[in-house]
């Protein structure tokens, strides 16, 4: 499975970068069907958000976390410029926990919702 890390450059910016979580299928429950499962590491303490506006100014990660798209679309710009869009089921690797970080915005219709996953 495909995610996308946001990154903190050498130059204290931001940069995308693309990673792939490994999927292996197994049983994960007597009657039910065999589904593919991937490790997202996470120190727990995962949060729910919702929002009518998802916009931002440039800003760093409060922490290295998941972000999981479930509803609406989101477009992240990183510090040379580049952006990208995540809508539900996107999974992004928020990284760039100091330097200018990047710019959030919502696009298309209101709520956004996500869930942030602590990786440490």
């Amino acid at each position: 499975m495909r995610f996308t890390r946001i990154a903190r450059t050498l130059d204290g910016g931001s940069a995308f970068e693309d990673g792939e979580i490994t999927l292996a299928t197994q049983r994960v429950a007597d009657g039910v069907p065999d589904m593919a499962v991937g490790a997202v590491p996470s120190s727990g303490g995962v949060q729910f958000l919702r929002s009518a506006a998802f916009d931002s100014t440039a800003h760093p990660a409060p922490r290295e976390q998941w972000v999981v798209m479930l509803r609406g679309t989101i477009e992240v710009t990183v510090s040379d410029g580049s952006s990208r869009r995540f809508g539900p089921g996107d999974l992004v690797l928020a990284a760039d926990t100091t330097g200018s970080g990047h710019v959030t915005a919502g696009v298309g219709e209101a709520p956004f919702e996500a869930l942030f996953i602590p990786v440490g």
